[in-house]
């Protein structure tokens, strides 16, 4: 699996965050920051419900 995110997309809701915090973060201006790009097996659930529940489609999943 692969994440990553349009920042030029995002719009700061900050779900990803909150449901994957070990991938995504926020920088001071509340936009997305991936931090891991390439989630553990653990982490992948939490990273693909992210995904789904952007607001944006900032979050993308590639597998």
């Amino acid at each position: 699996m692969r994440v990553s995110a349009d920042r030029d997309v995002c719009v700061g809701a900050g779900l990803c965050a909150l449901t994957a915090p070990g991938v995504f973060d926020q920088d001071d201006d509340g936009l997305v920051d991936v931090i891991t790009p390439d989630p553990d097996r653990t982490q992948q659930p939490a990273a693909r419900q992210a995904g789904n529940l952007c607001p944006s489609g900032a979050v993308r999943i590639s597998e």
